[in-house]
């Protein structure tokens, strides 16, 4: 029987001393053409059988969730749709939000399932919850009793029991209603495409933490095109192996969803590990249900880097990018094993060696988890994330407290308060890029399945991946190199089937018109046991051979009015082999693409504030892309 249908904070604790009490509510392109910028409408450009680049974000909070409502957030899923559109929507604090770049090509509202849409009405005059002793705590004018009740409410999402005073199902069921109407109003084949989504918000508690100290097991649930009517969330499991079931129940009615793993970064090492959530040990079954649900893993967005860390990736000079190492709304720092996904490849590896499955092979997006329904990806105009209580360059701690000219006597991070450490971490990112056919759910539904999908920190550069065994250079002058490359090779999220010949690698990038020059593109290599990082293409020169590094190409940044300086590449294009190749050896490569430096959002800050940039925080950082890994491996 086909199911029911629709057609077609995180940083939650200590903040609310400055969060003004809400009113009563009363109610794309081409890599073919560099020529082509990111303003170019998706509705000029036909099918194209080779694939567009279309750039979008699957990670979008409204007024929905409890955790934007709470901070003056009142926007629907139709401001959010509108904002992607290139409609200027208010912040919550009254300025203008915009989108830099021009509008994106897709786009995806996912708000918290549990208490979805429970705040806005407890917050409505004549709504039965409205007149619950908890409506009268949440919007008090106390703030502290405000604090109380809310972390009450945070309380049992992180435990999974329910609040049974304030829990509605009929609301909740109501509000995911109207996202999924916003969602079927707002797609415009060709031009604009929706997915109908939300946020599965589970946890894994860690024994002694302080506060809310728990790994974070959240993930973003997504459909191709029609929707079930009631949604499944933490408050019904906190583990993610019961929402897949769900999702498995709603395929076989006809309902197709994929859900994406997010912040593994503070997942406490939960989120690759190598046994269950109830700590049993992985199985096949277990793999092919993950890979079936979850292809995809969102590696970049406001809460950090998921790629990897300095202390795993050692000799990386590039893992110190965008850390974010706290559990989330508390000082506690994650475990990092299990937590970064390069790790995660190296993992899946070993457990097809060992056990003959991989649970970990998985493609990588980007998002930018906003919860002022607009996301804010460029670092020269950045809002953060939550609303009233990190709206202002003040409040995230990127210029001085109280109006001071210097940083003489400042506390560093991780001596301030909670809410100034969380906010000066944040990271202005990201975006998905993917390359489908045309713009439309189900050429770009089918890109994510086939895991052909990159992330970006928030440039929408373009970049292309193949491996095959029959590239050679003459192909990078080829007319035709992208239908070539289709027809013999593998792109990124693929699975190249080896023969004991070594394969050749096609990276292809373009920069951003609207962002900095690129300065190398670099394959990354795991293994079971070990990862390499090869500069494959630079921005002047060839790797230098003994270390596999490209030579400086001395860009630089002028601090005065962060301007770039030095050169830069707009295009990067080579064929590249892997100088370590062992024939019988299973391996993942991905790409990883740089950038030149420019300014952190906290030093554009600065600098509009005519004050130095805060001390401990990275002053400049190199944009970057990460492409969906090619796994290549001698069939069994």
């Amino acid at each position: 029987m086909r199911p029911l249908a629709y057609a077609g904070a995180s940083a939650v604790t200590l903040l609310f001393a400055a969060c003004s009490q809400p009113a009563t509510d009363q109610t794309s392109t081409d890599l073919t053409d560099p020529n082509q910028t990111a303003e170019t409408p998706a509705a000029a450009i036909d099918y194209n059988p080779d694939r567009n680049a279309y750039f979008g974000d699957i990670h979008i909070h409204t007024r929905n969730s409890f955790d934007a409502y709470i901070f003056n957030v009142r926007r629907t899923a139709d401001d959010a749709y509108r904002f992607a559109k290139g409609d200027n929507v208010p912040h919550p604090l009254g300025f203008d939000m915009r989108i830099a770049g021009g509008p994106l090509d897709f786009y995806a509202v996912t708000d918290h399932a549990e208490y979805l849409g429970i705040l806005p009405a407890m917050n409505t005059l004549g709504h039965r919850l409205n007149a619950l002793p908890q409506a009268g705590r949440m919007f008090s004018d106390d703030l502290d009793i405000v604090r109380e009740a809310f972390l009450d409410v945070a309380g049992t999402i992180r435990s999974g029991q329910r609040d049974q005073e304030i829990y509605d199902q009929a609301v909740s069921n109501s509000a995911w209603a109207d996202n999924v109407a916003a969602a079927e109003a707002h797609y415009e084949p060709g031009r604009f495409t929706t997915f109908s989504g939300y946020e599965f918000t589970s946890t894994k508690p860690r024994s002694g933490a302080d506060g809310f100290g728990a790994g974070n097991l959240h993930r973003n649930v997504f459909f191709a095109d029609q929707a079930p009517v009631q949604i499944f969330s933490a408050l019904d499991s906190q583990n993610p192996e019961d929402l897949w079931d769900w999702m498995d129940g709603l395929r076989e009615e006809g309902l197709d969803a994929i859900s994406i793993p997010h912040n593994s970064n503070v997942s406490d090492g939960q989120m690759f590990k190598t046994e269950t959530f109830d700590g049993m040990p992985l199985t096949a079954a277990y793999a092919d249900q993950r890979m079936r649900n979850e292809p995809l893993v969102e590696v970049t967005q406001v809460k950090g880097t998921s790629e990897t860390h300095p202390d795993l990736s050692p000799n990386d000079e590039w893992a110190n990018f965008e850390i974010y190492d706290r559990l989330i709304a508390t000082s506690e720092k994650t475990r990092l094993s299990g937590g970064f996904v390069r790790e995660a490849y190296g993992t899946g590896l070993a457990l097809a060696e060992s056990s003959g499955f991989n649970p970990y092979q998985f493609g990588l997006v980007g998002a930018s988890d906003t919860h002022v329904v607009a996301g804010s990806y460029n670092e020269a105009d950045f809002w953060s994330k939550v609303g009233v209580v990190d709206g202002t360059p003040e409040l995230r701690g990127s210029v001085p407290p109280n109006g001071a000219r210097t940083w003489d006597g400042f506390k560093p991070l991780d001596e301030t308060s909670p809410s100034t450490a969380f906010y000066a971490r944040w990271s202005a990112s990201g975006l998905t890029g993917v390359w489908a056919e045309e713009n439309t759910r189900e050429s770009i539904f089918a890109a994510f399945r086939r895991k052909e999908t990159y992330a970006t920190t928030g440039p929408r550069m373009r970049v292309r991946f193949f491996a095959g065994f029959d590239f050679e250079s003459a192909i990078l002058s080829d007319p035709n190199l992208v239908q070539a490359a289709y027809s013999n090779s593998v792109p990124m999220g693929g699975q190249l089937a080896g023969d004991g010949r070594a394969p050749a690698f096609l990276v292809w990038a373009q920069r951003d018109p609207n962002a900095a020059a690129l300065q190398r593109a670099q394959i990354i290599k795991v293994t079971a046991d070990d990862e390499q990082v090869f500069d494959v293409a630079c921005a002047t020169g060839q790797p230098m051979d003994d270390t596999y590094r490209c030579p400086d190409n001395d860009a630089s940044v002028d601090m005065a009015t962060c301007t770039p300086t030095g050169s830069g590449a707009a295009e990067l294009k080579t064929v590249w082999q892997d100088p370590t190749f062992i024939s019988d050896q299973d391996a993942a490569y991905y790409v990883r693409v740089l950038e030149n430096p420019t300014c952190r959002w906290s030093t554009w800050e600065a600098l509009a504030n005519g004050t130095p940039p805060r001390p401990d925080t990275a002053p400049l950082i190199q944009e970057r892309a990460y492409t969906s890994p090619i796994w290549y491996g001698i069939p069994q």
